[in-house]
């Protein structure tokens, strides 16, 4: 009897710990599918579209919008009426802000009060410790979103308004300012930004855009705070995305630009400064954004290899890209790095990382891994193109970067579906699908160790 009531009593505990992390996931769930489904059909209607979308392809462009990805079946730019094109802004604000940014924003408004627990959930993915006003919090990433947004939007329109208009002008301006802070990739030119490769207000601009966009509302919130004064020290956290951040922008320009400089078809047709413009953006794009200004299925296949790489490590934490992220990435190869140097704790700027955090970038690496070869696999057998361009489209859908190799646009009706699946997997997360799966629970009962070989 006594073990019996002391395993009932374990899992008891554990369940009750949880109760509340097991339902954040399916919160973040419900809440995109709400908002998706409904839009999909939406653009279905005549008014939305010039010549019709089949419920397939509305699905996949309504995901691909509130999911920040950017890969489109059809033209944005010549298929959407005007009210299309203003939906897709509305998704995209949604998917770059996040549900449960979302979610709060409109219980405010209509006066609904949060409950304790509701509200540490909608801190917790908002990746804020539990002692902060979440209404304050909310109310710095609307306005910041807004602020980003708007000086986007006079810069863009000082360089379109010219060229189309004040209305065209003004509306381009507002549409690319949107998708470039939501780290989305949606242009309504057919060829993205390949016209303006040269052009060093819109490359600096959309760039700048999604670079802010991709720190992530933490690290913004924690640099506004240090300089105000309400923090002696950053975090951790920021700390690594403000050295990872450039270190790889600086990395991937380098890379891209001794890769490609003798591509006719890239970058060898333009000048010295045109070539390192095209390859700065080419950087920081691949990371979550999208957006090309050189044809990217003319790129070596050295190039979309080292560009898979960068859209798998994606943008920060908390922000509006996708990828495995960067403080992933950085606190894997931290950990690589102690185990082969032998040393017992990881140690980032003099602080010491826990092995539950480790434990878990490596868990986001691990499922992220066997999703990419579901989702690969499952397009081999659907899809007649080559591997690498398999794998890249792929893997720029997962990461919500948007970019395409030229698949997308030749999806098979299955094929489609899958990566449907595959950008909504990849914008809630790796881990909040496996949350869901695996329901996770604590247990109180403590095993002996025994040693078990590898590598």
């Amino acid at each position: 009897m006594i073990p019996r009531f002391h395993d009932s009593r374990v899992y008891s505990i554990g369940h009750e710990k949880n109760n509340g992390k097991g339902q954040e996931p399916r919160i973040i769930m419900v809440t995109f599918l709400l908002i998706l489904l409904p839009c999909a059909v939406l653009l279905t209607l005549p008014v939305f579209s010039v010549s019709g979308l089949s419920i397939t392809d509305a699905l996949f462009t309504a995901t691909s919008a509130i999911s920040v990805t950017g890969l489109g079946v059809v033209d944005t730019g010549q298929h959407f009426t005007l009210s299309g094109k203003i939906l897709l802004m509305f998704l995209m604000q949604i998917g770059g802000l996040g549900q449960m940014t979302l979610s709060a924003v409109l219980l405010y408004m209509f006066g609904v009060r949060l409950s304790l627990q509701q509200q540490a959930l909608a801190k917790e993915a908002l990746g804020q410790d539990r002692r902060v006003n979440l209404r304050k919090l909310v109310k710095r990433i609307i306005y910041f979103a807004l602020i980003a947004e708007f000086i986007g939007f006079v810069l863009l329109s000082y360089r379109w308004v010219p060229e189309m208009g004040w209305s065209t002008g003004l509306f381009y301006a507002l549409f690319h300012s949107i998708s470039a802070f939501n780290n989305a990739g949606f242009s309504l030119f057919s060829d993205s930004m390949v016209g303006y490769v040269g052009d060093p207000l819109v490359i600096f601009c959309l760039a700048g855009l999604f670079i802010m966009g991709g720190l992530g509302f933490t690290v913004i919130g924690d640099v506004t705070n240090r300089i105000s004064g309400e923090r002696r020290h950053l975090q951790l956290h920021t700390k690594i995305m403000l050295i990872a951040t450039p270190t790889l922008l600086i990395i991937g320009t380098l890379m891209f630009w001794i890769l490609e400089r003798h591509n006719g078809a890239t970058l060898g047709s333009l000048s010295q400064s045109q070539q390192w413009l095209a390859a700065f953006f080419q950087s920081a794009t691949a990371r979550t954004a999208g957006f090309n200004s050189i044809d990217l299925s003319s790129m070596s296949s050295a190039s979309m290899l080292f560009m898979i790489l960068l859209m798998l490590i994606g943008a920060g934490s908390t922000s509006t890209g996708g990828g495995i992220k960067v403080s992933t990435f950085v606190v894997a190869a931290a950990a690589t790095w102690s185990f082969l140097r032998q040393k017992e704790h990881i140690v980032l700027f003099r602080r010491a990382v826990s092995n539950q955090i480790v434990t878990r970038a490596l868990a986001i690496i691990v499922v992220s891994s066997l999703i990419l070869f579901i989702a690969t696999f499952a397009l081999m057998v659907t899809e007649k193109a080559s591997f690498e361009v398999v794998v890249f489209e792929t893997i720029s859908a997962f990461a919500t970067v948007g970019v395409s190799a030229g698949l997308t646009a030749h999806l098979s009706e299955p094929g489609k579906l899958i990566m449907v699946v595959v950008m909504i997997i990849g914008r809630i997360g790796p881990l909040t699908l496996a949350y869901m799966l695996a329901r996770p629970e604590k247990t109180l009962v403590k095993y002996p160790e025994e040693t078990v070989y590898t590598g």
